[in-house]
């Protein structure tokens, strides 16, 4: 799996689609994004379990700036970084995208 993460709009999903040749298409049936929505309805472990069998997983950063005061926001940051933890363990290459710029952090361009 390749693992994708980096600010809100930061050309993330434009990235790996370009880097991997994919149409929208083809891109779609390969992938999941904006799984950071996903991090309160289960585990980090059980959620990146589900997630491993996808070729690319992308996820957008929301460790960044001022803790929420709500209490709802602060569970919802923290779980979407644990997943990413969680993501980030299991995958075969991990790549961060900010200003559409690559950096790899695991792993092999793909």
């Amino acid at each position: 799996m390749i693992f994708v993460t980096g600010p809100l709009f930061a050309g993330k999903r434009e990235y790996i689609q370009n880097a991997l040749g994919l149409d929208d298409a083809a891109f779609t049936a390969c992938a999941a994004w904006d799984v950071q929505e996903l991090a309160l309805n289960d585990t980090p472990e059980a959620l990146a379990e589900a997630l491993a069998d996808k070729r690319v997983v992308i996820a957008t950063e929301l460790g960044g700036g001022v803790v929420p005061v709500d209490a709802h926001e602060r569970a919802k940051r923290e779980a979407a970084g644990r997943l990413a933890c969680a993501l980030a363990q299991r995958a075969d290459t991990v790549i961060r995208v900010c200003c559409g710029l690559p950096q790899l952090l695991k792993g092999e361009w793909p």
